[in-house]
């Protein structure tokens, strides 16, 4: 393909900054759609205090497509250790005191996406401030995402999840997803950080009409209180329920096993396992699967002041573009 193709990216926080670092400097037009959801750690906080939309997954996103120099990402990434802001990030800070300058979160994005030098775009899947929340099959019911997000244990499983209120589409992101030629949703928390972008009012059914083509990259690990015993198929069964069945194209799954080390710290830490690929065996989807070494060789340290679990492991940035990109070379 000669010409630049448009990628999407739709998810948020960590996994998609894993997408997007990887396709920044790439051939390639990306938009990054994320979820403004996010009601925990100092997102949370802002969001509460400040009555902010949620900045930590769009900020997540600027860096990952930022170009200007290392101090300023190194800033944006930053989290105080000590004193009133432990735990606070400062892009958080920096992008919910613009917001209160400029009186919108959109101009507040367009500054910040300047200042970094962004290569790409950033858009909020909506405007609107939304409260996630999740029906359980047990009948009970969970509101606010940090609740969600935070369990301490095994929970029942989840029956549907809906916005409280709906929430309108953002007219950028919509354009984006009607221009794109390939979507790619995940890797990512599948009830936190993908599923709550597609109930958004119409949008899921913006991207089933789109022309491109559709990719789902499942998580390494389950999620506590989540997608507890998950496997692969489960993660599509879920995305089919609210996207559509029939309209994945791709699934790009990891078939490289982390260390023993790493997979016992984790069924210590949280009761959490692999997500086993059980699609050698079941036919769930028509999407054409693309296995493959996906695994990044780093272990991430957790940053001692951040009140929120992050992975430990996570996708290779570049595997993953070079194998997204080949998707498109080859359509």
């Amino acid at each position: 393909m000669n010409k630049k193709p448009n990628i999407v990216v739709i998810g948020g926080g960590t996994g998609s900054h894993v997408v997007l670092s990887g396709l920044k400097n790439k051939h390639a037009n990306v938009s990054s759609i994320v979820t403004m959801m996010d009601s925990g750690g100092s997102t949370g906080r802002l969001r509460d205090q400040l009555g902010v939309l949620p900045p930590g997954d769009v900020r997540q996103a600027l860096v990952a497509l930022s170009d200007s120099p290392e101090i300023w990402r190194k800033l944006f990434t930053y989290r105080f250790e000590h004193g009133d802001l432990e735990g606070h990030n400062f892009g958080n800070i920096f992008l919910s005191a613009l917001e209160k300058i400029m009186g919108n979160n959109k101009d507040a994005l367009k500054e910040v996406a300047s200042i970094l030098n962004i290569k790409g775009n950033v858009y909020p899947v909506t405007y609107t401030k939304c409260v996630l929340c999740a029906k359980y099959e047990d009948g009970s019911l969970i509101q606010g995402e940090a609740h969600i997000d935070e369990a301490l244990t095994k929970r029942p499983r989840i029956k549907y999840m809906y916005l409280s209120p709906e929430g309108i589409v953002n007219e950028d992101a919509e354009n984006a997803v009607k221009e794109a030629d390939l979507i790619v949703l995940g890797p990512g928390d599948l009830y936190t950080s993908i599923l709550p972008n597609l109930l958004i009012n119409n949008f899921s059914q913006i991207i089933t009409n789109s022309p491109a083509k559709k990719v789902y990259i499942p998580n390494l690990m389950t999620k506590l209180g989540q997608t507890d015993d998950f496997s692969v198929s489960d993660h599509i069964l879920e995305i089919d329920k609210y996207l559509g069945g029939g309209f994945l194209d791709y699934i790009l799954i990891n078939n490289k096993r982390p260390s023993n080390e790493v997979l016992d710290w984790y069924k210590d830490l949280d009761n959490v396992s692999l997500v086993e690929d059980d699609l050698y065996d079941k036919k769930v989807v028509e999407a054409r699967l693309i296995r493959g070494d996906f695994l990044s060789d780093t272990i991430f340290t957790p940053n001692l002041s951040d009140r929120l679990k992050r992975s430990l492991i996570r996708h290779d940035p570049d595997k993953l573009s070079e194998a997204l990109l080949h998707l498109i070379d080859n359509t």
